[in-house]
């Protein structure tokens, strides 16, 4: 990765000097100018991740260093240096977008710290801006957001499953994306332009469920008066996504198993088989195996459908994708209400990336969509956030050995938290957790929640 590129304008030897050396020490690659024409001139040349640049210098002064690097480099950020601190040139510098207003005298750490959030702010802009672009340039495939190494490694064996036809068990927390990272594999295999359907398995009866996945004969049960084709007939040459597989009947899965293997299927109340083909993803936030041993899930379909595993790690895991999903649901949903918001306050962010997220991805996206919601300004702070934040005491982190719980005892205490927080309201709950009120009334049954 190559070091940032930082320009520092400053008339005074000696502080000039000093800056360099000072930034130089943190492996910056710095350019060091006596004044402000010169400046214009390395601004020409190309551009900088971050400007300092003395307020009063002769000629051409900081003012005019900073609109003239925001007009060539709008996400280039620029620290204002000065001896003589004054509020109305403060607000002046702010207003024309500098990123900090720094009196004289100051200390080294304070330099480097400020420098070292400025480059940050600059790091984020650019991949907000990168994200904006691909946004517009994939035309609905969908974006796994993210530069943590975790994610980025996610990216690679999507780009390495995709174009096969190996079945994939996707394994995940509640919330975390495994149904963005099977319309990703569905997007970039041969079956692209093919159906991509999807269906929550834990929130039908077996019955239903068999009718929504095989279809039915006419007059099969009582108000069947034709024949339906069932989601695996469908949708030939594409692929259907079985989210909560844990959770599908014994019976089912023989089903399920005899489709996989031999490509047929028998409608329900029906005696001919029916040829398919069909790309199936799979996803739990269970542990299949420890189901297994149980014998709630069957073996032979579990080696059958876990070829190939994906593991979607929760957000508490990839702290540092915190700041680019939270503009990301900023901008979707300003967009959508539209507003013209365009920046999280610092504290803002410091709550959110200090937090925990139980509820992952799909819990960010609702504390932003409520944040936009709330905002009438340009900036999201912390009144717009969910009440619990606000508070000072706020220390809603993660059970401190979570990490030795199973996936189902992080389902069982997420579940009950979310409840908790709406108030028995179980409509509302099941919003917030992604499923309908059905699905979520069975897991409160089967966890105890009752």
């Amino acid at each position: 990765m190559n070091a940032a590129r930082i320009l520092i304008v400053e008339d005074e030897l000696i502080a000039r000097e000093n800056l360099d050396h000072i930034l130089r020490k943190e492996g910056y690659d710095t350019v060091a100018v006596d004044g402000g024409q010169p400046a214009f001139g390395e601004l020409e040349k190309g551009e900088f991740d971050l400007v300092l640049t003395d307020l009063r210098m002769q000629q051409v002064d900081g003012l005019q260093v900073l609109e003239r690097t925001k007009e060539l480099y709008p996400d280039t950020e620029v620290i204002m240096i000065t001896g003589y601190a004054t509020v109305p040139s403060a607000v002046e510098a702010m207003q024309k977008g500098a990123y900090h207003y720094l009196p004289k005298p100051y200390n080294i750490e304070e330099v480097r710290i400020l420098a070292r959030k400025a480059l940050e702010k600059r790091r984020l802009a650019l991949e907000v801006r990168d994200l904006k672009r691909q946004v517009q340039s994939q035309k609905g495939v969908p974006l796994i957001i993210g530069k943590s190494p975790q994610i980025e490694a996610l990216k690679e064996v999507i780009g390495k499953v995709a174009p096969t036809e190996a079945t994939v068990l996707i394994l995940g927390e509640t919330g975390t994306g495994k149904e963005l990272v099977a319309k990703a594999i569905h997007q970039f295999s041969p079956r692209a332009d093919k159906r991509f359907l999807a269906i929550n398995c834990g929130a039908f009866s077996e019955e239903l469920l068999a009718n929504e996945l095989f279809g039915h004969e006419r007059e099969a049960f009582t108000g069947a008066r034709g024949v339906k084709k069932g989601l695996l007939e469908s949708a030939p040459g594409g692929t259907i996504f079985l989210d909560e597989i844990a959770d599908m009947p014994l019976a089912m899965q023989v089903k399920l198993l005899r489709v996989l293997q031999d490509r047929t299927l028998i409608r329900v109340g029906g005696t001919i088989e029916i040829p398919v083909d069909i790309r199936v993803l799979a996803a739990t936030n269970k542990d299949l195996k420890a189901e297994v041993d149980r014998s709630a899930f069957r073996q032979d379909l579990y080696y059958r459908i876990n070829v190939v595993t994906l593991e979607v790690p929760p957000l508490a895991a990839r702290k540092d994708d915190i700041q680019l999903l939270g503009h990301h649901f900023l901008q979707k949903f300003a967009q959508a209400q539209g507003k013209h918001i365009d920046a999280i306050a610092d504290n803002v962010m410091d709550i959110l990336t200090n937090y925990e997220f139980p509820g992952n991805i799909r819990e960010l996206e609702n504390i932003m969509e409520r944040a936009v919601t709330l905002c009438n300004g340009s900036v999201i702070e912390i009144k717009h956030l969910p009440l619990d934040f606000q508070k000072p005491q706020f220390q809603m982190q993660r059970h401190q050995k979570r990490e030795f719980l199973t996936l189902e005892a992080n389902e069982k205490e997420y579940i009950s938290w979310v409840v908790k927080q709406a108030r028995g309201n179980k409509t509302r709950a099941a919003e917030v957790l992604g499923i309908d009120r059905v699905s979520l009334w069975r897991k409160m049954k089967r966890f105890g929640l009752e």
